[in-house]
């Protein structure tokens, strides 16, 4: 892959990848094996969902986003499909809300407790039954509430109403063969997907047409990607001829030939996208790939700009997205993975180095929130609204060096230790009980001045003595607190 030699202006050039620490992956996790090209993990700001190997049924885990260590095989699952589970969705307007397809040809949806799961779930809020093969993709509408698409093996797509359980749009007719994938808009009013035959199509499901098609999108056999972009583009991965990856950009408008063509290596491994709309970085992770490349796209050619590569040594079997409301802001985190091995699940935090600990306007406009824009009907009536926005700033944290507490009368007058209790409970040490502040010293520098000079520095040196024993005497003070606290004395 040929990258520009000149270097071009952008504040995601320095992202960099970083995984937790053991202490704070989920372990002992058995990642199900099914040969099914989905993410097999789904992820919201309260939990983490994973499809997990079950006998006699299929079955996913969903632990609390805190949960992390080892967790005991007993550990309840929910089990409620008799065919192994294919794909799981949260729902963007409900972290407790979260939808199942299978190869029992059902859709479900589950309601799970505030705090998780204390015993298996084997009741869905809904199953949804309509497909005659097993169900490989299900995608929540992004604005509207309790609209729910499904897709199938029988090539067929469904938009369902989960608050009544009833079909909204049957289409039967648009794919000739297996449907790699569903994405829709950033509003909702439309989706792509991506065809075994090859082809890419734009569908506006209330009207129930095609609304553009590229045969042949990628010339290779393998499977292909495509996802929406905020601004109505679409981008692509697959092969070629050839069997190399390949990345494309499409305008809809002219979908004749790629605004952008970038290959990629010889790997095999179908590559799942992962786009944020705030920023406009993609993020491309390969299935048995042990990296997570990164790109920008921009306005200006040739719109797809290569960031980085995270690179670590195992290989990654699925691969979860935190929404952008989940993230830690205070610690310029722009991107969470989590990345499934064959027995265990692995946050991988993304974060643009930055000195200041302020809140970072630029790095976190304002982002979709939980909230839906429309109803389930108001969306088949023909309205469309693009997502609810929430301001992260809210959610910023200062860091704890900006919590201390500077007791001016403290630094100015007192140098004496707070007093301990007779009871043994010790008032706290602030950082305000420091050494006394030493006083600014101006040194003349006129002509015989030398006396003077010496004197200055003989006070200086007798402050700094002082300060010195302050600081031992504080120490003591502590340890003498810290003794009174733990009853040793």
């Amino acid at each position: 892959m040929s990258f520009r030699k000149v270097v071009r202006q952008s504040k995601f050039r320095h992202v960099f990848g970083q995984p937790v620490k053991n202490d704070q992956c989920y372990d002992d996790i058995r990642v199900s094996r099914v040969t099914w090209d989905s993410s097999f993990c789904t992820v919201n700001p309260k939990f983490v969902a994973v499809i997990v190997e079950a006998s006699g049924g299929g079955a996913f885990m969903v632990l609390p986003v805190l949960k992390t260590g080892r967790i005991d095989k007993s550990y309840p699952t929910v089990c409620g499909h008799t065919g192994p589970v294919l794909d799981i969705d949260w729902c963007p307007h409900s972290d407790h809300v979260i939808a199942s397809g299978s190869e029992d040809c059902t859709v479900m949806v589950w309601q799970i407790p505030e705090n998780g799961l204390t015993q298996p779930l084997t009741e869905p809020v809904v199953a949804l039954e309509g497909h005659s093969k097993r169900v490989g993709i299900v995608t929540w509408h992004p604005t509207a509430r309790n609209v729910l698409l499904s897709a199938g093996c029988d090539n067929v797509v469904i938009v369902w109403n989960v608050g009544t359980a009833e079909e909204l749009y049957h289409l039967d007719s648009m794919h000739p063969d297996l449907i790699y994938n569903v994405s829709w808009s950033h509003n909702g009013s439309l989706f792509c997907s991506a065809c075994k035959d090859k082809s890419v199509r734009i569908v506006d499901p209330r009207r129930g047409v095609v609304v553009a098609e590229k045969e042949r999108a990628h010339e290779g056999a393998r499977p292909m990607r495509a996802i929406f972009l905020a601004d109505g583009k679409i981008f692509t991965t697959g092969f070629s001829r050839m069997s190399e990856r390949q990345l494309a950009l499409w305008d809809p408008e002219n979908l004749e030939e790629p605004m952008a063509l970038q290959e990629l290596d010889s790997s095999n491994g179908a590559l799942l996208p992962f786009y944020d709309p705030d920023t406009n970085v993609i993020y491309v992770c390969g299935k048995g790939d042990s990296s997570i490349r990164y790109f920008e796209i921009t306005e200006e050619p040739p719109y797809i700009h290569f960031l980085n590569t995270f690179t670590s040594k195992e290989p990654q079997r699925g691969m979860g997205w935190m929404p952008k409301r989940g993230l830690d802001v205070s610690k310029c985190e722009i991107a969470r993975f989590y990345k499934l091995h064959e027995r265990k699940c692995e946050p991988i935090i993304m974060t643009v180095p930055r000195k200041s600990d302020l809140f970072q306007d630029d790095l976190y406009p304002d982002t979709a929130g939980p909230d839906a824009a429309m109803e389930a009907e108001e969306w088949v009536a023909g309205k469309t609204a693009g997502p609810v926005l929430i301001s992260l700033r809210e959610a910023y944290v200062p860091s704890k060096q900006r919590d201390l507490k500077v007791s001016k009368k403290n630094v100015l007058h007192e140098s004496r230790p707070a007093p301990i209790s007779s009871t043994g409970s010790a008032t706290r040490l602030s950082a305000t009980a420091a050494p006394a502040a030493v006083p600014s010293i101006s040194i003349s520098t006129a002509p015989g001045g030398g006396g003077r000079l010496e004197e200055v520095l003989q006070e200086l040196q007798a402050l700094r003595l002082q300060v010195k024993e302050q600081g031992e005497r504080i120490s003591r003070l502590e340890e003498q607190l810290s003794r009174i606290e733990n009853g040793d004395v």
